[in-house]
């Protein structure tokens, strides 16, 4: 399957470009957080899921305003399920990595652009969803309903 990025939407370009950006510091700041609590002795999913919940909030903020350009507070709900989803992604992605390494700062810096992928996806898709959406979808070729 090829993905020409030139080929979507406008605006999907423009969300894409301001995800990368956000993202950026969305994944430093919840990463700082992994490693703090992480450092303080906790175990690594402890300290991923403390970093989940210091993260959601934060990101809901700078996701939903500056890359979706949406306010709607309702929608932290939704984002926190995506947010718990990427959470069980993540503790199973750093399981599965310790049998390659057990420097979980490494392991969780693995994981980060993936996992960036499948944010952005549910973000767009599921939690900021809008109406010209499904002809992304269609670009994509994802099913929708």
């Amino acid at each position: 399957m090829h993905f020409n990025f030139f080929a979507l939407h406008p605006q999907t370009q423009r969300q894409i470009i301001l995800f990368l950006i956000v993202g950026f510091i969305n994944t430093i700041f919840g990463y700082l957080c992994f490693a703090f609590f992480y450092t303080l002795g906790l175990h690594y999913a402890v300290a991923a899921f403390l970093a989940t919940c210091c993260g959601i909030l934060f990101n809901f903020n700078t996701t939903g305003k500056i890359v979706f350009k949406n306010k709607r507070k309702v929608l932290i709900f939704k984002f926190i399920g995506v947010y718990l989803f990427l959470f069980c992604l993540n503790v199973s992605s750093l399981k599965a990595l310790q049998y390659f390494s057990t420097n979980y700062y490494l392991t969780e810096f693995v994981t980060i652009i993936p996992l960036a992928v499948v944010a952005f996806l549910l973000n767009k898709f599921v939690v900021f969803k809008e109406k010209y959406d499904v002809v992304v979808m269609d670009q994509l070729h994802i099913k929708h309903s």
